[in-house]
């Protein structure tokens, strides 16, 4: 009677920061399959990606009030910020299903995690970087791209202007962290350094839903422009990194289960979200052709994850 307890209480300190990367992977790719009209695939994916943030909350939780040193340990890390990620990316695929308040609010909760997380990671700050450091870019970018989609939809120009800041904070983080990159991660990562891509493909998405949020609100005409070209010329930089990174997982594979894995994921996914809004903005209709069939193959990965990630969790409740 006494072990099966014990064996939970193992279970849940083992859940690693880095896993709020399985509830912003799970969101993009949902979100995806909304762009493709793939909307019972898409519910399907929404639920469980609510699911895994309701439960990694309930852990982080558990763990500032029960662990809190080990808490403040993994505040200082980048993994940390895949919690405000994961946050935004499901917040942007509730605003797309009409649940405005909630979606809200989780960008109010995705803002505050960001003042709090962002300058301890920072303090703490490890070079050379890997791939987990560009989620400091990620979560960033995240926090544009929800606030221009609430902007849209609710025609708040005030929130399209502020959108533009953590849009170009998002991109100085990734110029911060590429200018300390350590590309033999393309050999020894763990999945987490197809992020150099992916965290340029959110700043794509982010370029495109800002550029929409000030057209719909009519504000700032003058930058429209100037957010197209910057929109073609982040995704034509995320797209760069594809074929190495294509090549690094045929050259290196990693055929064992990580939780950064879901690092790849998420890229995955967010390769073929960025490519659907980038062509709606620049109007290159082969651009959001790519992303349409790239979602199918982001879907293939994630489902290998999550087996992976489900496996593991079998063997750790049984030890």
């Amino acid at each position: 009677m006494l072990t099966r307890p014990a064996a939970t209480t193992t279970l849940l300190d083992g859940v690693p920061a880095a896993s709020g990367a399985a509830v912003m992977s799970t969101g993009i790719v949902s979100i995806g399959f909304d762009r493709v009209h793939q909307i019972v695939l898409s519910d399907f994916l929404l639920a469980i990606g609510a699911l895994l943030w309701l439960g990694l909350i309930a852990v982080f939780l558990r763990r500032r009030f029960v662990h809190r040193e080990h808490w403040l340990q993994e505040a200082r890390a980048p993994a940390a910020l895949t919690a405000i990620a994961g946050t935004a990316v499901l917040g942007a695929r509730l605003d797309l299903a009409g649940t405005r308040s909630v979606a809200w609010i989780l960008l109010a909760l995705a803002c505050l995690a960001w003042f709090r997380l962002v300058p301890s990671v920072l303090h703490h700050w490890q070079t050379p970087t890997v791939g987990v450091s560009f989620v400091l870019t990620v979560s960033t970018e995240s926090l544009a791209v929800l606030a221009a989609l609430l902007a849209i939809a609710d025609h708040r120009s005030w929130l399209a202007v502020a959108a533009l800041a953590p849009l170009i904070l998002g991109l100085l983080a990734y110029l911060f962290a590429l200018s300390r990159i350590d590309l033999r991660q393309f050999a020894a990562g763990r999945g987490d350094h197809w992020v150099f891509g992916g965290a340029l493909a959110i700043a794509t998405l982010a370029c495109a839903r800002v550029t929409t949020a000030l057209t719909v609100t009519a504000t700032l005409d003058v930058l429209h422009s100037t957010l197209v070209t910057a929109t073609l010329t982040l995704w034509a930089a995320s797209a760069f990194w594809l074929p190495p990174l294509l090549v690094g997982e045929l050259a290196w594979p990693r055929l064992r289960y990580d939780t950064h894995r879901w690092a790849t994921v998420f890229p995955f996914g967010m390769y073929a979200v960025c490519s659907i809004a980038a062509a709606r903005v620049t109007g290159i209709g082969g651009i959001g052709s790519f992303g349409r069939a790239w979602i199918w193959v982001a879907l293939a990965v994630w489902v290998v994850v999550l087996a992976g990630m489900v496996r593991r969790a079998v063997d750790l409740a049984r030890t």
